[in-house]
């Protein structure tokens, strides 16, 4: 036990270094994580590491999917659903079909084993792109779709990867009765989750305690996803849309010290489940270089390049068409005009594979009903991992350049721009609604003057910290206000403790002007506009 533990601490130690070392330099987390993971496992006396299936479709994927579900826009999911579905659903089937010819005609597997390979590596990562585009700043719409989409395809792949095994075990497989059991997973999924997160809203509300309702947050995604997974759906679509409808009728029913103390403790799993998972990906490398001294290399080889090369072309092929012909109904075209064709290629080429396929690869039975060995088990195995690896590394490292050379950061940062112009007519707005309600409180002559002079007070301290526009002289002015109260909040943090040390206050009455101090230095981050893509 104190030997896992121990190794347990290493792997954080090399997530926060891993951490550090992207920021330097700039390259994604998970690309630097996957390589590190991929040399500890080969370290002399470093155990083996293997990553259980279970533990990724069971306890990582909910919360993974439920917080970016949270974080994610019902109003730009339901306007971008039509990409999101060609995407999620149609990319995903015509990349598993895709596969399944290709290495049923050039490498000679059965058509069943070419289709469970090609469901376990047709859906794009949910995690892993999103981090690598975020940095580069692309055209919000675009991030939208690859979001959602790497939100629901993972439920497209794992049914189909359902379907497949059970056409692998009983010999006969029908499209018809395919077809009507995944529609009614899909619509009975998303009435599910949409009840769960009713009701884990109305508890909530109920409890009014911010530890309880964290608490009933982290178990929320779970209900959400085992349910229907073990009754045979994927839980995937139930978690996205109980992830959905959290984010649409939460904001005013959740209390402000359980939304800062949640965003910070959600925060912190993501971060962590996410960076262990690629980093116990990595370690999986080794474990089969161990099984493949018993296949022959080059079938491996050949078998990976291929694969690679078919889920590549298969997205390219269905991401223009996907986009594109849509439009030829007018209807579609004087809603949503079609975009410049450099974003369809940006859409396809983020098409970065990771752990939910291993762990689909991992979880494929060791034999068959009848006691004989999964036949291709281990070749799968092999495909799967290389897919990731060249995929996530490859393309992950090629993607900057990409989107460079494609011109769509300048979309990005003019974006970035108007969105920023936006959001300080929002804020004013609000504070006028604010300052209207409290002329009507004036009015009726309910408070004293003393109160409403500090209420005034506190509201034009509020309008003067808004730079009137993101002109470089009122931008500058804001980032001078912003850069002095940082120095006059350390310079009070400082006199408090001498204080504390003085004995002139208590540690208890140290944490309340701490904490206050605190969230005025987060509210300042919050408030910085940068003129650049973040």
């Amino acid at each position: 036990m104190e030997a896992k533990f121990q190794i347990f601490l290493i792997l954080l130690a090399v997530l926060a270094g891993t951490a550090l070392l992207a920021r330097r330099t700039h390259v994604a987390p998970a690309i630097l994580l996957l390589l590190a993971g991929t040399a500890l496992a080969f370290v002399p006396g470093m155990p083996s590491l293997e990553l259980p299936p279970e533990l990724v479709l069971l306890v990582v994927l909910p919360p993974l999917i439920y917080s970016a579900s949270v974080a994610m826009s019902w109003r730009e999911f339901k306007f971008n659903l039509r990409p999101i579905i060609l995407g999620a659903v149609g990319a995903v089937i015509f990349t598993a079909f895709t596969v399944a010819a290709a290495t049923h005609y050039l490498i000679g597997l059965p058509w069943s084993i070419g289709f469970l390979l090609g469901a376990i590596v047709a859906p794009p990562d949910a995690v892993a792109p999103l981090a690598i585009v975020r940095r580069l700043g692309l055209p919000r719409r675009i991030l939208v779709v690859l979001e959602g989409e790497g939100l629901a395809n993972d439920a497209t792949a794992l049914i189909l990867y359902r379907f497949a095994l059970a056409a692998i075990f009983t010999g006969a497989f029908s499209l018809s009765k395919a077809t009507g059991e995944f529609l009614v997973i899909i619509g009975g999924e998303m009435a599910f989750g949409a009840a769960v997160g009713w009701l884990s809203l109305r508890a909530r509300h109920y409890a009014r305690d911010p530890q309880i309702e964290i608490t009933l947050s982290l178990i929320t995604p779970y209900v959400a996803y085992w349910l229907p997974a073990h009754f045979g759906g994927s839980g995937v679509i139930a978690t996205v849309a109980c992830g959905l409808y959290m984010s649409w009728n939460g904001p005013l029913l959740i209390s402000a010290a359980t939304r800062l103390q949640g965003i910070f403790f959600w925060d912190l799993v993501i971060y962590l489940i996410g960076g262990l998972l690629f980093l116990l990906t990595g370690f999986q490398m080794r474990l089969l270089l161990e099984k493949s001294k018993a296949f022959p290399l080059h079938d491996i080889l050949l078998a990976t390049a291929l694969v690679v090369v078919m889920i590549v072309v298969a997205r390219f092929a269905w991401m223009f068409p996907a986009i594109y012909l849509p439009r030829l109904i007018k209807r579609v075209r004087e809603t949503d005009p079609a975009p410049p064709w450099q974003w369809p290629f940006v859409l396809a080429f983020t098409g970065v594979r990771g752990a939910v396929s291993l762990a689909a690869a991992l979880a494929v039975p060791f034999a068959l009903p009848g006691g004989e060995g999964f036949p291709y088990r281990d070749l799968i195995l092999f495909v799967t991992f290389g897919v990731i690896f060249i995929t996530l590394v490859g393309f992950g490292l090629a993607l900057p350049p990409v989107v460079r050379w494609l011109g769509l950061t300048d979309a990005g940062r003019a974006e970035h721009v108007a969105a920023h112009e936006s959001e300080i007519a929002a804020r004013r707005e609000a504070l006028d609604a604010a300052l209207r309600s409290l002329d009507a409180i004036t009015d009726r002559g309910e408070l004293s003057d003393e109160v409403i002079k500090q209420l005034r007070a506190r509201h034009e301290t509020r309008v003067s910290q808004l730079p009137a526009s993101l002109d470089p002289d009122d931008y500058d002015v804001s980032v001078t206000g912003a850069k002095l109260t940082r120095e006059l909040i350390a310079a009070e943090r400082k006199f408090i403790h001498v204080l504390l040390r003085d004995g002139r206050i208590t540690d208890e009455i140290r944490r309340r002007i701490e904490r206050d101090l605190d969230l005025e230095e987060a509210s300042l981050a919050n408030r910085e506009y940068r003129k650049g893509p973040l």
